[in-house]
This record gives C-alpha cells, sequence and structure tokens, in this order.
C-alpha cells in the first residue's frame, strides 16, 4: 500500500530513525501506515517471520544490507539518518577515504552555482571509482540507490560544462550510467539494465569512448549468456571486438565473452579459440580502462573456468576457477561468492560431493547477503546436483540455504 504522505513528519518515528532504533521504526511506520507485517516486508524484502522477529527484537539488524533494504523500501529521508548532513555534495556511503576535506569543498561549491572545472570532475571520477570497489563488497543492492542519486547530481552539472570539459562530463555520464546497467543487471533487473546500458553507449558514442562503447555492448552479451543465449552472447560479443579506438583489455573481455557464448552452445572448439585469443591479449595488456580495474589473469581463469562448466569439462572447470579464486582478494566478497558457487557446481559434476559441500558451505552467507540471485541461485543448483545423485552432501546444503533464506 502507498504510505500516508506526511508519515515522516511525526515525531516518534523521527526519533527512532535518528536513534537507530529499527524495532521501533518498523512498528511506528505500520500504526501510522495501517500496514501489516507482510505488506512492509514486500517493501522492504523480508518475510513476514523476519519483520516479527525484527519487531520483537529477537533478531537486530546488523547488516548493512538490511539497513539499506529498510532506508529504502520506507523512503526514509535522507536528512534523518546518521551522518547525513546537508554539506555533503553528492550522495555517498559514508567511507573512510571516500572523499578528502578539500574535495568535499569543492564539490560543494560547484553544486551551489560556482563554475565546473578540471579539478571537480577528477574528484567526481575518484567518488565513482570508490563507489565501483564499495559495491565489490557491499554488493549492488545497497549501493544502487547511492549510485544513482549521485548520477542525478552529476547530470545536473551538465549545463556548466563547455568545450573539453563537456567531453570529459559526458564520458563521466557514459561510466555512470554502465554502472548502474551493471547494478540492475546483478539483480536481474533486465529491463532497467538495458535501458542504462542504451544511455552509455549513446553518450560513449557522443564523447568518443570507444572503450566504454565496446564495454555495453560486451555486458550486454553477459546478459544474452546469462539468459542462456549463447548466439545472441557471440554476436555481441563479437561486435564489442571490432569497436573501433578500444584498448586490449577492453577487446580482450570482448573476445573472451565471445567464447563464453560459443562454449553456452557447446561449441567446444569455437569456444577454446576465442578463449585462448583472449587469454592471449589480456597477458600482455596493462591498459585497461578505470572500471574494469578488476581486469587481469586470475579474473580470465575464473571466467574461463564458467566456460569449462558450460562445455561440462569439469576437471578442467575446477582447474580453472580455483586458480581464479586464489587471485581474488577478500573485499571481493560478490566474485568470490559467485565464482566459488559455480566451483562447487564444477566438484558436484565431477563427483566430488565432499569439495562441492565444502565449498558451497564457505560462500553461503555472502551468497545470501550480497550474491543474490545469482550466486544464491547457482548454490540451490548444486544442491539439486547433489540431491538427484543421493548424496548426504546434498540435504546437509539444502538445510544451509534454508537457514539463510
Amino acid at each position: 500500500m502507498d504510505q500516508e504522505p506526511d508519515v515522516w513528519t511525526h515525531p516518534e518515528l523521527r526519533a527512532a530513525v535518528a536513534a537507530e532504533d529499527w524495532p521501533a521504526v518498523l512498528k511506528k511506520w505500520r500504526t501510522l501506515t495501517r500496514s501489516s507485517q507482510s505488506v512492509l516486508g514486500g517493501l522492504v524484502g523480508l518475510a513476514q517471520p523476519d519483520v516479527s522477529a525484527i519487531e520483537n527484537r529477537r533478531r537486530d539488524v546488523t547488516s548493512i544490507e538490511v539497513r539499506q533494504r529498510i532506508i529504502a523500501g520506507l523512503r526514509v529521508p535522507s536528512e534523518l539518518l546518521a551522518g547525513a548532513h546537508d554539506s555533503l555534495p553528492l550522495p555517498s556511503l559514508v567511507l573512510p577515504g571516500v572523499v578528502s576535506e578539500p574535495e568535499t569543498d569543492r564539490l560543494t561549491r560547484v553544486r551551489g552555482g560556482m563554475r565546473l572545472d578540471r579539478p571537480s570532475l577528477e574528484a567526481m571520477e575518484r567518488l565513482l571509482a570508490e563507489h565501483r570497489r564499495a559495491e565489490d563488497t557491499l554488493g549492488s543492492r545497497v549501493m544502487n540507490g547511492v549510485v544513482a542519486a549521485q548520477f542525478e547530481e552529476v547530470a545536473g552539472l551538465y549545463d556548466q560544462a563547455r568545450g573539453p570539459l563537456a567531453d570529459r562530463l559526458v564520458k563521466l555520464l557514459a561510466e555512470y550510467a554502465q554502472f548502474l546497467a551493471w547494478m540492475a543487471q546483478d539483480q536481474d533487473d533486465a529491463p532497467a539494465a538495458l535501458g542504462w546500458f542504451d544511455r552509455s553507449y549513446d553518450w560513449a558514442l557522443e564523447s568518443g569512448y570507444g572503450d566504454m562503447a565496446a564495454t555495453t555492448m560486451s555486458m550486454k552479451a553477459h546478459m544474452a549468456w546469462s539468459k542462456g543465449n549463447g548466439r545472441r552472447c557471440v554476436r555481441l560479443g563479437e561486435a564489442a571486438a571490432s569497436t573501433a579506438g578500444v584498448t586490449d583489455a577492453t577487446r580482450a573481455m570482448a573476445v573472451q565473452m565471445a567464447g563464453r557464448g560459443h562454449a553456452l552452445e557447446g561449441d567446444a572448439d569455437a569456444a577454446h579459440r576465442r578463449l585462448d585469443e583472449a587469454q592471449q591479449i589480456i597477458s600482455g595488456t596493462a591498459d585497461a580502462p578505470p572500471w574494469l580495474y578488476f581486469y587481469g589473469e586470475s579474473w580470465f581463469a575464473a571466467q574461463r573456468g564458467m566456460a569449462e562448466l558450460h562445455l561440462k569439462q569439469w576437471g578442467s572447470a575446477v582447474d580453472n576457477l580455483k586458480e581464479g579464486l586464489g587471485g581474488f582478494a577478500a573485499i571481493f566478497r560478490r566474485d568470490r561468492a559467485w565464482y566459488g558457487a559455480c566451483l562447487a557446481h564444477a566438484y558436484a559434476g565431477a563427483g566430488e560431493a565432499e569439495a562441492a559441500l565444502e565449498t558451497a558451505l564457505g560462500v553461503v552467507g555472502d551468497a545470501s547477503e550480497i550474491g543474490r540471485p545469482h550466486a544464491w541461485g547457482e548454490l540451490h543448483t548444486v544442491a539439486g546436483i547433489l540431491l538427484r545423485r543421493g548424496t548426504p552432501q546434498g540435504r546437509v546444503l539444502v538445510d544451509a540455504l534454508v537457514a539463510l533464506d
């Protein structure tokens, strides 16, 4: 149901938010809006028993992701949140080192009407880079609202930009749109992702940003792959690889996407040919654009492992996925959850039930918190394989998934 337009003027509700007393927030919001626990749960992405447990203080809200869902679902005004200040120029997480004090001052002045300049754009670019890395750890559900609000602020500066500054700002907008597309795709929201990809592609063409134009096509290829459309994945990957003016890293990503599409289609020869080519490119490049900061041989090995998974080459899939995961820093929680779930799948496919269970249990927490729907769904696939084979490990994994569902 729609909430009352003046619900956030109520002093008790405002005080509960300021104190971050989430049980009181949920209870008071429901009282004011005459909503059930099920309705509230639908807005914030929690089951009714979880809402009840929080309201009755049997469960604490300690997860950043759950806190953000409550804030977004109930439309909590930003000025009520701890750490919110009118002087913050762009909506941001309160993370150490995200924006230095001089940068904060500069961006505040720009927003207040001063002329946009190169140092201000550099500060925005650094902020976007920090948000990309924060999303690796916190997940897209937490970061999406933050980045979308920041994008609106940056887009509002376009009228101030002239000459080279205008080109640079349009490039930055293309990067924001690509990041927002990725997060929508990560949450399986294909319509929103496609809309953001189209905006990113248009801005990339407008500003002569070949790397970004190719990246948007590669990521559309990834979306086609995630939906099981291997042929479209190949076509988009090849189109991205042939885009003029791209760096080697961007071209390598496009070529490996084509290889993964061939693997999805079951064409092992074509898949290995394109993957070998991509690996040769990536092994000698050091010119990745800023949004491919994660790109390297470890990430490529993990991607190759996924292709081998499609081809049911279980041993090669295990070896490549283990190699890739071995090079991922601990802060890459989302990626470690996804590739860990894929590794569990490879072990299950190879008939190694105990290794599959151990691997799955090692990532189940992160898959539940920031890996939905993809890593979470992959773990359910693993459980299904183990159950069909009648192994006791299947029931153990199902129980672990149910406990976090």
